[in-house]
């Protein structure tokens, strides 16, 4: 597993828990409002088995105190050890929140299989339509489609999620979002935050001046929901 990084405590990314975050390298999407760039290729960053080793030598230090690991990247669903990695969390006690953007329904498929997960959130990046110009990626919009239905199915808490950003994201599109994901019980709609570093820094321009009336919009799609957060 290439690790870039370890958040030690968090009482916000794991709803409910007292958990630690691992941030695994390289993602398969270039979001370029995403504000871990340093995580999305994993050029920058020499595998070391020792990094893994330290990370669960903390695990072992932390049980008792810690309730849960959130998994989050980059993407790590394509991680080619991502099962394993997951098995060892979950058999020192742990639970296990993943964060995904759902490009690979072939592994939250076997996860789920083997009752590897314990929470998943998944981020949706725009309406179907728009994916591959907001993801600056080809996407095949139908393993997104196929990973929304097997969480929505899975028997697994969860929830989707987008990030609002302004210049690529309009009203009308969260609309489309609401009908798409009609009767998932949680969405979140994260506020983009203009500072600090995005992968690619050219998209300020376009965000400069502009807002989105998240309160707005979460009172319009409200009702294809069974809960929607702003945070």
């Amino acid at each position: 597993m290439v690790i870039g990084g370890l958040q030690k405590l968090t009482l916000i990314d794991y709803p409910g828990h007292i958990a630690a975050t691992v941030f695994t390298v390289g993602c398969n999407f270039r979001c370029p409002f995403c504000h871990n760039p340093e995580l999305v290729s994993s050029i920058e960053y020499q595998v070391s088995s020792i990094l893994e080793r330290d990370f669960f030598d903390f695990l072992e230090s932390r049980r008792g105190k810690l309730e849960g690991v959130c998994i989050t990247g980059g993407e790590p669903a394509i991680q080619p050890d991502i099962v394993e990695f997951i098995r060892r969390i979950k058999k020192m006690g742990y639970k296990v929140k993943l964060d995904t953007n759902g490009a690979r329904p072939d592994i939250l498929r076997l996860l789920y299989a083997k009752k590897l997960l314990d929470y998943v959130a998944m981020d949706i990046k725009n309406s179907p339509e728009k994916y591959n110009s907001t993801t600056n990626s080809k996407v095949d919009i139908e393993r997104i489609k196929l990973s929304v239905n097997l969480i929505r199915n899975s028997g697994v808490d969860y929830e989707f999620r987008t990030t609002a950003v302004p210049g690529l994201h309009k009203e009308e599109d969260f609309a489309k979002i609401g009908k798409w994901l009609e009767g998932a019980k949680k969405y979140v709609l994260q506020a983009f935050e203009d500072k600090g570093k995005i992968l690619d820094p050219k998209l300020k321009k376009r965000t400069q001046g502009k807002k989105i009336d998240l309160e707005k919009i979460a009172k319009n799609i409200k009702k294809y929901f069974g809960k929607v957060e702003i945070r």
